[in-house]
């Protein structure tokens, strides 16, 4: 298996609050996609919506894999535009003496076409890094 993509991240509120900032379908559009139609934290559950960059569509797959309430959730990232892409993403959650660790690891990104520039390793990078450093950071400290 390749290298995934990985971020972490220190938040000094309770797991329950993180949590539910990745789970709770309107904390999700404050810091992550504001068009995502619906969202529950159930294995089989199926969600789609489109973003677009640079005259590129992303209509974005995801499907519930595995949810173990208030540690983990993760699902297949898949792109209708590209049937050769699967990703998985977790979200994994750890209580810290002071405060909440999240760790959001992304595997598949072997699968990604490589002359997509959204879909280069350094891209996933920042775009995850963006994400959960800097609007997920912000969001749970205002």
């Amino acid at each position: 298996m390749k290298t995934p993509v990985l971020v972490e991240q220190k938040f000094n509120v309770p797991s329950k609050e993180v949590w539910e900032a990745i789970t709770v379908l309107d904390k999700m559009h404050t810091w992550y996609f504001n068009n995502i139609p619906a969202f529950t934290t159930e294995v089989g559950f199926e969600t789609a919506f489109l973003i677009e960059n640079e005259g590129r569509s992303f209509t974005h797959l995801w499907k519930i894999t595995e949810v173990i309430p208030f540690k983990k959730i993760t699902y297949e990232w898949r792109f209708n535009e590209y049937p050769s892409v699967l990703g998985t993403v977790s979200f994994e959650i750890f209580e810290e003496q002071k405060g909440t660790k999240l760790r959001v690891t992304n595997y598949g990104i072997e699968t990604f076409p490589r002359n997509v520039p959204e879909f280069t390793r350094e891209s996933c990078q920042a775009g995850w890094e963006y994400f959960i450093n800097q609007n997920l950071k912000e969001f749970l400290d205002a």
